[in-house]
C-alpha cells in the first residue's frame, strides 16, 4: 500500500524471489530440521535409559511393623442430625413494675447474683407521696374508730354506724398496704440465684412497664432445645439418651420434654434435652441432636488408621506383605472409630499403629 503510484511488481522483485532460490531456500530449512529432530530423539532414548537406571538402582524400603485390623461389615443405627440451641433452664427479663428514672444498676456481666439481691433502683416520689398520704388517713381512721368504740358504750352512737367507722378504718389500712407494695415495687431484684447475661439499661435511663431492664440465667442446669422433624418424631420420647454434638465435645443428654404439637411454619417439633451436669457448654451455643432413624449396615475404620492430607483422607490397605494407599471418603464417628462411606470394601486389612509412617509399596511386619 505504501509504493508509489503506477509501480508493479515482478518475479525479479525482492519481493518475490525467483522459484530455483525458494525451491533451495526450503531444501536448506529441510537440512536443518532433520538433524535437530534426531538430535532431540537420541536425547531423549538416552534420558529415558537414565531415568530406568535411576530407578533400578534405589535401595528397597525398609519393612515397618504395624498392628492391622480385618475390616467387616457392622449393624449400627441409623442416626439424622438435628440442629439446636443450649439454653438454660430457668431465664428471667427483669422489668420495673413502675415508670421512673433509674437511680442504682450494679450490675456487670456473668456477674453472679441472689434470688432477693437488688438488681436496681427506682426514683418514684409520687409513690413515697402516696405512701405518706396512706399513712396519715390510717392514723385519722384509727383515732376516730377509737372515739366511736366510746360513743358506741355510750350509745351515741349506733352499732351500724360504728360498723361503717370500722369499715373505713379497714379500707385506709388497705390503701397503705397497696401505697407500700408500690414503693416496693421501686426496687428490682432477683428471683432466683443465678447469673447477669444481658444489661439493657444504663443509669439515668427511664424504667417503665415492659421495658427490659436485665437478663439473667441460672446456668446450673443447661438443657439444649433442639427442632426435630416431624419424620422422626416416632423414634423420640421422654427419658430417652441421644447423643449431642457441640464443636468438639460429644456427650450424651436424656430427652425431659416433647411438645405436643408441631410448629407450623416449619414442621418441626420442639425436643429439650437435659445436659450431664457439668457438661462444657454455654448457653446460646450450637449444637446438633443425633435422633434414631433405623438401621444401617457399614463399614468402621479406626480413627488412627486414616489419614489426613489437606482434603484426602486415605488408609492404607496390607496385601502380600505391603502396603498400598487407598484414598476414602469418611462418614460420622461412631464407637470404636469413623465410618467409610466409599473407596474401600469389606473383607479387607488395613495398618493402622503406623498408619501416618507408611508409604505406598512399602513391606510390613505384622504381629
Amino acid at each position: 500500500n505504501s509504493l508509489p503510484a503506477g509501480t508493479h511488481l515482478s518475479e525479479k522483485s525482492p519481493l518475490h524471489p525467483p522459484p530455483h532460490r525458494r525451491l533451495h531456500s526450503d531444501m536448506n530449512t529441510k537440512q536443518y530440521r532433520v538433524p535437530a529432530l534426531l538430535s532431540l530423539v537420541a536425547a531423549t532414548l538416552v534420558g529415558c535409559g537414565h531415568a530406568e537406571h535411576t530407578a533400578a538402582t534405589l535401595p528397597a524400603l525398609p519393612a515397618v511393623k504395624t498392628s492391622v485390623k480385618l475390616i467387616q461389615p457392622a449393624d449400627l443405627p441409623l442416626l439424622e442430625e438435628a440442629t439446636g440451641t443450649v439454653r438454660a433452664r430457668r431465664r428471667a427479663t427483669l422489668e420495673a413494675k413502675v415508670s421512673g428514672k433509674i437511680l442504682e444498676l450494679p450490675l456487670t456481666l456473668g456477674q453472679e447474683v441472689k434470688a432477693g439481691d437488688r438488681m436496681a433502683v427506682i426514683a418514684a416520689e409520687e409513690i413515697q407521696a402516696r405512701v405518706d398520704q396512706a399513712k396519715a388517713l390510717l392514723e385519722q381512721a384509727r383515732r376516730e374508730e377509737a372515739r366511736f368504740a366510746g360513743l358506741l358504750k355510750s350509745g351515741s352512737v349506733t352499732q351500724q354506724e360504728y360498723d361503717n367507722m370500722k369499715a373505713r378504718l379497714a379500707v385506709a389500712e388497705g390503701g397503705l398496704r397497696e401505697a407500700e407494695t408500690m414503693l416496693g415495687y421501686t426496687a428490682v431484684t432477683a428471683p432466683f440465684d443465678g447469673r447477669v447475661t444481658r444489661k439493657l439499661a444504663e443509669v439515668g435511663d427511664l424504667a417503665s412497664p415492659g421495658r427490659p431492664i436485665a437478663e439473667m440465667e441460672d446456668g446450673a442446669t443447661p438443657r439444649l432445645e433442639a427442632d426435630v422433624p416431624e419424620s422422626l418424631m416416632g423414634t423420640v420420647k421422654p427419658g430417652d439418651s441421644l447423643g449431642i454434638l457441640a464443636g468438639t465435645n460429644r456427650l450424651n443428654a436424656v430427652v425431659a420434654e416433647v411438645a405436643p404439637a408441631a410448629d407450623a411454619s416449619s414442621r418441626t417439633f420442639l425436643v429439650k434435652l437435659d445436659l450431664p451436669a457439668g457438661a462444657p457448654l454455654r448457653t446460646g451455643q450450637f449444637a446438633r441432636v443425633l435422633v434414631p432413624a433405623g438401621r444401617q449396615t457399614v463399614l468402621v475404620v479406626p480413627a488412627e488408621s486414616v489419614v489426613r492430607r489437606g482434603q484426602l483422607e486415605y488408609v492404607l490397605v496390607v496385601r502380600d506383605g505391603k502396603a498400598a494407599l487407598r484414598l476414602i471418603r469418611t462418614g460420622r464417628a461412631v464407637e470404636g472409630g469413623v465410618t467409610v462411606l466409599s473407596g474401600l470394601d469389606a473383607g479387607e486389612t488395613i495398618a493402622v499403629s503406623a498408619a501416618t509412617t507408611l508409604a505406598d509399596g512399602q513391606p510390613v511386619e505384622t504381629p
